[in-house]
């Protein structure tokens, strides 16, 4: 599937084409602290299916539990997460699924990390609901 997306104030721009089979949700205590969520939900694409057309992310790169150097990329102006890839010789790119246009057409197949995701999300139903912003309650 050909998918396009951009960061939240569009100095980020990128196409990718992508398997739909290759969507997942991570629940790593990286993502959750680099996200700012409970998760983060990601799309693979292969190095030559994924293309910069606009922007330069900036780079920050983590080492994670297993000795292995991640690169992290988001945008310099408004820190939207983009991808994530491996530092040395990036064979994939895990691209970050809020990002892609057709993010609605991007469903999970798979939840990596589970044993670190939180509780409350297994009963997500029983959490009160809006259509859209309710006033604030304080």
């Amino acid at each position: 599937m050909k998918i396009d997306g951009a960061c939240h104030c569009g100095y980020i721009i990128y196409e990718a084409t992508i398997d739909t089979g290759q969507v997942g949700i991570c629940h790593c205590t990286d993502c959750q602290t680099l996200s700012g969520s409970a998760f983060r939900t990601y799309v693979l694409a292969p190095r030559d299916d994924f293309r910069l057309l606009a922007g330069q992310p900036k780079i920050y790169v983590k080492t994670g539990q297993s000795g292995a150097k991640r690169t992290q990329a988001f945008c310099p102006e408004c820190g939207t997460p983009i991808y994530s890839s491996a530092s040395n010789d990036p064979q994939v790119f895990s691209i970050r699924v809020g990002t892609v246009h057709q993010r609605g057409e991007l469903i999970p197949k798979s939840q990596i990390w589970f044993r670190s995701a939180q509780a409350w999300l297994m009963d997500f139903a029983a959490i009160e609901r809006f259509a859209e912003q309710p006033p604030l309650r304080l």
